[in-house]
């Protein structure tokens, strides 16, 4: 007999421990705080280069240990000083690209947001589609990027709930957990809806899904 939806999901946040990717980086997006929403969206900018997400999270990690974490604070960083951060932390073939994208990136969120992303929000009247349009005005975020970043930050913005990217759909969909997010999210607490959809990349990244539905 198959394992039931519930077991499946049990098993996939035991697995994964029960965080989002958000909370692995040391971010808490629930508070809703300026310095959370510009570190994920960083996050998400590295996410969308070609490279393992282990490593994207590990470079976002570097950044922010080296006090990175606010608009002002990448937008003062020196290129050479992002660069060094990027190339040490899996971004060799990236960095000097990364580098410009992050440094356009705060000065975009500066000029237009005044450095806070929750004006974002405000200005796109609380509109998925419009911030998701005002999220790829931001270099280096398109639409994998923006996924990245609602995916975790639904938690907080009410409007973007329940959202799912596509490989964590393919994921559940393997597992026979739902092929939508709606369905999907009937199966946990909207609270730990991004911890589930993070389980799910995980174990699909590391190609344990199979073992997963094994009884």
């Amino acid at each position: 007999m198959a394992a039931s939806p519930n077991v499946l999901v049990e098993r996939l946040l035991a697995r994964s421990g029960g965080t989002s990717f958000a909370d692995d980086l040391g971010i808490d997006l629930r508070q809703d705080k300026p310095m959370g929403l510009f570190l994920w969206l960083v996050a998400a900018n590295l996410s969308s280069a070609r490279i393992s997400a282990d490593q994207a999270l590990r470079a976002a990690k570097a950044l922010k240990d080296a006090g990175l974490t606010t608009a002002r604070h990448m937008a003062d960083a020196t290129w050479k000083a992002r660069v060094v951060i990027l190339n040490r932390n899996g971004y060799a073939r990236f960095d000097e690209k990364t580098s410009r994208f992050l440094k356009d990136m705060a000065d975009h969120c500066l000029a237009e947001y005044d450095g806070d992303l929750r004006k974002l929000r405000d200005a796109a009247g609380r509109d998925p589609a419009e911030e998701r349009r005002r999220l790829k005005a931001f270099k280096g975020i398109g639409d994998v990027g923006v996924d990245i970043f609602f995916r975790e930050e639904q938690i907080a913005w009410d409007e973007i709930y329940p959202f799912a990217d596509k490989r964590s759909l393919r994921a559940a969909d393997r597992l026979c957990l739902g092929a939508d997010a709606e369905t999907l999210a009937r199966l946990v607490p909207k609270q730990r809806f991004p911890a589930l959809l993070a389980a799910l990349l995980k174990a699909d990244f590391d190609k344990a899904l199979d073992t997963v539905a094994k009884d």
